[in-house]
């Protein structure tokens, strides 16, 4: 989307807030186990902690590079790339998580805005079936609250409603563009469960505990003089 400014654009989070990125997460510490022993795979996590820190996001790929080392005479090795590129995420959407992009979609232009690398994330997206569900509309960056001014040059429009399972990143795109965002927290996955006990300012504007939620939502509710909206906790 280029040209004249919508007055609205939305703009959604992939892992844990359209698919279940904790389950791949954990389906793919057991296949790790399961082929090279659980000593191994805590190896291939603490790589993949090491990597997080040094870059910024979750590199699986750049991870099971660095896992090889020692390895290269182990069969199930060339396995794991096939395992990871050819992962069936289309079956870890969260239920009706393409519903909820079709009824946005329906009321403003819908944009996938998320952090990874080049390489995976993509393809995540891609299997998943959310490329096609936005019509192409993706953007993917290291911090996607560092590149707010980059998002606004593709994507020009008078209000943004950013839904994500983290608040923390929440509150930071929040105070960066004050009233023309409306926050939107999906309580989904573990960081969302981390941050319960947290307090998060600016606190998010709603408050969902799933995603399929938003499927009850008008655009009213998301523009700057609706009243801000919060679930008890469960």
């Amino acid at each position: 989307m280029t040209g004249a400014a919508a007055s609205l654009v939305f703009l959604l989070d992939v892992d844990n807030t359209l698919l279940d990125n904790d389950r791949f997460g954990a389906e793919l510490g057991d296949t790790l186990e399961q082929a090279f022993g659980a000593a191994e795979r805590e190896r291939y996590w603490t790589i993949h902690a090491q990597l997080r820190d040094e870059c910024g996001f979750a590199d699986y790929l750049g991870a099971l590079q660095r896992f090889r080392s020692g390895l290269d005479n182990e069969p199930s090795l060339l396995q794991m790339s096939k395992y990871l590129l050819e992962y069936p995420f289309a079956e870890r959407l969260y239920p009706h998580a393409l519903e909820t992009i079709a009824h946005l979609r329906a009321q403003a232009p819908t944009v996938i805005l998320s952090d990874g690398d080049v390489v995976f994330q993509p393809r995540k997206i891609q299997r998943a079936g959310l490329w096609d569900a936005v019509r192409g509309e993706v953007l993917i960056y290291l911090h996607k609250q560092r590149m707010l001014v980059a998002m606004q040059q593709r994507y020009p429009a008078a209000h943004y409603v950013m839904v994500d399972d983290k608040p923390q990143i929440l509150a930071e795109m929040k105070q960066q563009l004050g009233h023309r965002l409306t926050t939107v927290f999906v309580r989904q996955g573990h960081y969302a469960a981390a941050a319960a006990a947290a307090t998060i300012e600016p606190a998010p504007d709603i408050t969902i505990s799933r995603i399929g939620e938003l499927r009850e939502r008008k655009l009213g509710d998301f523009l700057p003089s609706a009243p801000v909206i919060h679930l008890p906790a469960d």
